[in-house]
């Protein structure tokens, strides 16, 4: 089934916004994470935006989720964008809900021209507990969830293999929320 990266905008008065609805949100994100619609997410640090990963059959499917979901209805989800893995590497486990933030990481995105090496490459730093999942879209477009709160050694860790175009890798602080979101 196919894995799509959502990227949702935020309300301005988001972390007020959403706490009289976290407790549902966070109990449907735990049931569709049980049902397997559900990878991963989390929270950029500032509260601004808002990253998860779902697997569906059809982009339709992942727009239901979102707007069905209590922090969209209520406002704290404003907007969405959908993009749809065409290879996706799966966590290599499972990681418990952590809510308070202390789990760190970095999302990585750049651009590899071809699909076979870099793809190896995710494998190789997931074996090592450097990659938490990640994958590819179309024309080679790369998003990858490092377990490092480092921007600079989670590009490094990329970098080095060089399958990916000199200078397309940037990286963004994520606060993991686990196998679950916000």
């Amino acid at each position: 089934m196919p894995v799509y990266h959502a990227a949702i905008g935020t309300s301005e008065d988001y972390i007020e916004r959403r706490a009289k609805h976290r407790q549902a949100h966070l109990e449907r994100i735990l049931g569709l994470r049980t049902q397997g619609l559900v990878v991963a997410g989390g929270l950029a640090p500032n509260g601004r935006t808002a990253e998860l990963f779902y697997r569906a059959e059809q982009r339709s499917n992942v727009a239901r989720l979102i707007e069905e979901d209590s922090y969209y209805l209520a406002g704290s989800w404003t907007t969405y964008t959908l993009r749809a893995f065409t290879e996706f590497i799966e966590p290599l486990e499972l990681t418990p809900l952590v809510t308070d933030g202390s789990r760190c990481a970095t999302l990585v995105e750049g651009t590899a021209p071809q699909a076979d090496n870099p793809q190896l490459a995710l494998i190789g730093l997931r074996g090592n507990g450097r990659l938490g999942f990640g994958g590819f879209f179309e024309a080679g477009a790369t998003l990858a969830l490092l377990t490092t709160a480092n921007a600079a050694e989670a590009i490094g860790w990329l970098a080095e293999t060089r399958f990916w175009e000199e200078g397309s890798l940037t990286a963004r602080p994520f606060l993991y929320k686990g196998d679950v979101a916000l």
